[in-house]
């Protein structure tokens, strides 16, 4: 049986009189992927903010890996990592010396040359983080979440903008990440991310949660109702293609 390591039960957020979360539950397992997506305004950033406690309830309950979010908040932060967005970085230290900076507020001994050769930029150890490309900053990002060795991380958007190269590497390594026992949530606006990489999915819509399911399982249901897509679908598409010609294997993105 999986283990439950995050339970929402009835969460609510109202900002005076708008709802953004309309009383949704889900529960999340040890050791999945598992993707909240929705529309722009549909509640999943809210709900997300919440669940990392930099957001405050307005009713309902939450529990992570067993803590209680109304009563051990401080607790939750120790076991949760939840990926910066570029701008949260010094743009003149050198991946070591931000490495080093986290772990300090973190109160952690970490092995940067370790945490590095995980997100596959050990090379790039000595440059600073404004001279990164894209995908770099991204992947340097993730290892960050990583850095007070959390049981869950949480991803918000986190190929967004990068090319097919960069987004198929920044999916190997979630996966990779999955693989040695981390929970991820991640939320995206790529369907086909979504599916490649999601165990399960949460769609929300308006505050609710519309469907809970893996990805297969809400593919066979829609299928099941007579759907057909207007073109026949091919066994390839154009973003095969290109990772077919120009390789899949690491370079500066």
């Amino acid at each position: 049986m999986q283990k439950t390591i995050i339970s929402v039960k009835d969460l609510k957020k109202n900002y005076g009189s708008f709802e953004a979360v309309k009383g949704i539950s889900f529960d999340v397992y040890e050791g999945e992927i598992f993707g909240l997506l929705g529309p722009n305004g549909a509640g999943k950033s809210t709900t997300l903010e919440i669940i990392e406690t930099l957001r405050e309830k307005t009713s309902g309950q939450v529990m992570v890996d067993g803590l209680d979010l109304d009563k051990a908040p401080d607790s939750i932060k120790k076991i949760i990592g939840v990926q910066l967005q570029t701008s949260g970085f010094y743009p003149g230290l050198n991946l070591v010396e931000l490495i080093n900076l986290f772990a300090g507020l973190y109160n952690e001994k970490v092995d940067p040359m370790a945490l590095l050769k995980l997100v596959n930029l050990e090379d790039k150890a000595k440059n600073k983080f404004k001279e990164m490309s894209g995908g770099q900053k991204q992947r340097f990002s993730i290892a960050t979440t990583l850095i007070n060795k959390p049981r869950v991380i949480f991803l918000d958007e986190p190929t967004t903008g990068l090319d097919p190269q960069a987004r198929r590497n920044l999916w190997d390594l979630v996966k990779k990440i999955r693989s040695e026992g981390t929970t991820v949530i991640i939320t995206t606006h790529y369907m086909d991310e979504a599916e490649q990489l999601c165990d399960r999915i949460a769609i929300m819509d308006e505050g609710k949660v519309i469907a809970l399911a893996s990805p297969d399982k809400m593919i066979d249901d829609l299928v099941a109702t007579g759907f057909e897509r207007p073109k026949q679908v091919k066994s390839a598409n154009l973003e095969d293609v290109f990772i077919h010609l120009t390789g899949k294997e690491m370079r500066d993105e």
